[in-house]
């Protein structure tokens, strides 16, 4: 069974930050909409994630993290052109594709080339911060089935993934939903970072056109 917490309760986000360390998944709000959350260290943890969202295991995961010190733990100093972007738009609605740090070797999905690069991202949002400060770097997701509109509601997430309606043995995968009332953004911009070059790989909430100009 799925419990439901309340991110307003210190204890909900306790408990929240309980079972993520316990490898569960759990459904957090964010700076954009509900994510799917999980510890990337713990063994299992990510396979769960794909498993509920039934995610292509092509499609690798990215990372939310709490400041600068959590950045470089998974993509080392960012290069020029991702500083760039990041000093602008972070904390806030922008994933960054970026080398990742040796030594970070996670599996975030993707096959053998995501083995390379890391999609980061550093929202601003209290919960979804606090808890990366409290468990470290987070695989976070958009909190519904794959291909399908992403949630902005816990009751949606619950509908969704929990309910009679979404993926087999889902109540069983997604630990918990940590309330945290409306999350109606829209989905990060994710540009990839090389030395000097960007490159959109979605346009979300930063339009591409500002972006290009930094």
């Amino acid at each position: 069974m799925t419990d439901l917490l309340d991110a307003r309760d210190p204890a909900g986000v306790a408990r929240a930050v309980e079972l993520l360390r316990e490898g569960a998944v759990v459904a957090v709000p964010t700076d954009t909409v509900y994510g799917l959350a999980v510890d990337p260290f713990h063994p299992g943890a990510v396979e769960q994630v794909f498993a509920l969202k039934e995610r292509p295991a092509s499609v690798p995961l990215p990372v939310l993290v709490a400041g600068p010190e959590q950045v470089e733990a998974v993509a080392g100093l960012l290069e020029a052109a991702a500083r760039g972007l990041a000093d602008r738009w972070w904390p806030g609605p922008l994933t960054l594709v970026v080398p990742r740090r040796r030594g970070f070797d996670v599996d975030l999905g993707g096959g053998p080339p995501g083995r390379f690069t890391v999609g980061v991202r550093w929202p601003d949002h209290p919960v979804v911060r606090a808890l990366c400060q409290a468990v470290g770097p987070l695989a976070v997701t958009s909190a519904n089935p794959h291909g399908r509109p992403p949630a902005t509601t816990a009751a949606q997430v619950v509908a969704d993934l929990a309910g009679a309606g979404g993926p087999a043995a889902a109540g069983a995968l997604l630990g918990a939903v940590l309330d945290g009332g409306v999350c109606d953004g829209v989905p990060s911009t994710v540009v990839e970072c090389r030395g000097p070059a960007t490159r959109c790989l979605r346009e979300g909430a930063v339009p591409w056109a500002e972006m290009s100009r930094v």
